[in-house]
């Protein structure tokens, strides 16, 4: 939801940085891979209740994979590295809950495993509608140069990113905050189905 808003903060500086490490010949792709090794960090600090360093782990992920599209905007955006770089995010998101879920499994689990269920939902809606869109000639531009089509929703990136900082800083509260996390990423999903329907449903094609 507030993606678009964010990224015109944080695109100036991402932009210098990813115009540096293309000049200096660094691959968008190296700066993915270093990115997704760094956040999944993020479980095993969280699972032994480091959590001050598992939000460190966390936000550096999230600068690597700012830094990684605009080394590709600086130099070739490939449809490998959209790839990639979807595959990360979502392994990574999902990894986090399991941290938790590891971390105090008897009180965090349960909530856990509902968190990593919405993700499911919110990513499949996410892909799904990319590839339909694709298989349609549908873009867009409205958060930049991006692979595939990317469609908005009441949680996105920054949503996201910032329920990850919430759990961080209050673990103890991790339960009711992933409950209610868990509920708007439901919203999004049903609100993406609609979009699609909109978009796609009201054509007679062959399934």
């Amino acid at each position: 939801m507030f993606d678009k808003a964010a990224r015109k903060i944080i695109d100036p500086p991402l932009n210098m940085v990813g115009r540096f490490l293309a000049g200096a010949g660094v691959s968008a792709d190296l700066v993915t891979a270093c990115g997704f090794a760094v956040g999944l960090a993020a479980l095993p600090l969280i699972a032994a209740q480091l959590y001050g360093w598992g939000l460190a782990a966390i936000l550096a992920n999230r600068v690597f994979d700012g830094i990684d599209g605009a080394v590709a905007r600086h130099s070739q955006v490939t449809d490998f590295g959209g790839y990639l770089d979807i595959v990360c995010d979502f392994i990574f998101y999902a990894a986090v809950p399991v941290g938790f879920a590891l971390a105090v499994p008897d009180v965090n689990a349960l909530a856990a495993i509902v968190l990593v269920f919405s993700f499911v939902g919110t990513g499949s809606s996410f892909l799904g509608f990319a590839i339909v869109a694709a298989k349609r000639g549908i873009g867009t531009r409205v958060r930049g140069p991006k692979s595939f089509f990317y469609l908005g929703g009441l949680t996105e990136g920054s949503e996201t990113i910032a329920f990850f900082v919430a759990i961080c800083l209050w673990p103890g509260a991790f339960v009711p905050l992933a409950l209610v996390f868990s509920g708007f990423a439901w919203i999004t999903v049903i609100s993406r189905i609609a979009m699609a329907w909109s978009t796609f449903g009201s054509e007679n094609d062959e399934h």
